[in-house]
């Protein structure tokens, strides 16, 4: 799975995050987000350095089952999950540095 961000529904969360074993970072998104647009270069960026990182991506309209499962108030927003338990979230662009940061603190500890 590394290497691309998968694009997932409602109908697809519980299997490809909450039942998935390892990291999952869920990207939520908005096509008329501005900030959105920002980060998609990143959320790129990441899923081509994190090796052992599974990325999916969900727009937050026509999926607000994951939505509100996730609590996600704004867009972007990012949520990580090990072995299907929530281990950090952020809402808003980020840098890279930033990202890197979030994702090396949990990451390292995986191995």
């Amino acid at each position: 799975m590394a290497g691309s961000v998968h694009q997932i529904t409602d109908s697809e969360f519980e299997q490809e995050v909450i039942q998935s074993s390892g990291a999952v970072l869920a990207y939520f998104w908005a096509p008329w987000c501005g900030p959105c647009r920002l980060m998609s270069p990143i959320i790129d960026w990441a899923a081509q350095h994190y090796a052992d990182l599974k990325i999916v991506k969900l727009e937050v309209d026509p999926n607000p089952e994951s939505v509100a499962r996730c609590k996600v108030e704004g867009v972007p927003a990012l949520v990580l999950f090990r072995d299907g338990q929530k281990l950090d979230a952020m809402e808003g662009a980020i840098a890279k540095p930033k990202l890197s940061t979030m994702l090396d603190s949990h990451l390292s500890s995986m191995t």
